[in-house]
């Protein structure tokens, strides 16, 4: 069944009017009356609602039932990500929701081409939120991940995190998944360099405030792949893939 989120309350046997974007994208897949959907809030599970009338530019639903299904993760996993060129950081974080990452954290870092004013930042993290929505919608996620605004990146990894901070760098003598494999699962921040990397200061920074330096092996990653590939080798050696 088609996978919307509609962000407010759900109980079933209510009739409610959808958002004005998914009841487009009802109309556009030419559902009709008697139709079956599943919405989600992000409070946790999902509902069974059909489709019970149809105006021009709107729809109505009746919830059925409730599934308490999720999607996430055994571990939690928060991506900070210095800012990358062009659509990359869409590319990013699809692909991320689609893995089980559960929060994002936009960096301005030292080599990032890409520099944010106040508005610009704020239509960015609008962007961003609708490709969380988008991507938990396809993948079967009923809860939305963590979108932090954009911070710079010395301010940032200064501050107390409650997740144990990894920075990927190949300067690291050991590697993700050997770390992994000899630790139980467990919260984690990894932060990304941009293109070019984190400054030899800036990975300074972040160790002297206590960040685990890990490797991503033998070859130098992208910045696009790297994150995706460390979220990849954590749930190989914890069970995300169970």
């Amino acid at each position: 069944m088609p996978r919307f989120f509609c962000p407010q309350s759900l109980t079933i046997g209510q009739q409610l009017a959808l958002p004005d974007s998914v009841a487009h994208h009802i109309h556009v897949l030419r559902l009709a009356p008697g139709a079956l959907i599943t919405v989600f809030n992000g409070d946790g599970g999902e509902y069974a609602a059909a489709v019970v009338e149809l105006g021009r530019r709107s729809v109505t639903v009746e919830i059925k039932a409730h599934a308490a299904r999720e999607a996430e993760l055994p571990f939690a996993v928060t991506l900070a990500q210095a800012l990358p060129e062009g659509s990359k950081m869409d590319w990013i974080i699809e692909k991320a929701i689609e893995l089980g990452v559960s929060g994002f954290q936009p960096l301005a870092a030292q080599r990032c081409v890409v520099k944010l004013s106040a508005e610009r930042a704020e239509k960015k993290l609008e962007h961003w939120r609708g490709i969380i929505v988008s991507a938990s919608e396809q993948s079967g996620r009923n809860r939305l991940a963590q979108l932090a605004p954009p911070q710079d990146y010395k301010q940032w990894i200064t501050q107390q995190d409650l997740h144990r901070r990894i920075i990927l760098t190949p300067r690291a003598e050991h590697s993700l998944a050997d770390w992994a494999r000899h630790q139980a699962p467990q919260a984690v921040t990894l932060v990304v360099g941009p293109e070019g990397g984190l400054s030899e200061q800036e990975e300074d920074l972040a160790l002297r405030h206590g960040a685990l330096p890990l490797s991503m092996g033998p070859r130098i990653l992208r910045t696009e792949t790297a994150a995706l590939a460390a979220v990849s080798a954590l749930s190989a050696a914890w069970g995300g893939f169970a």
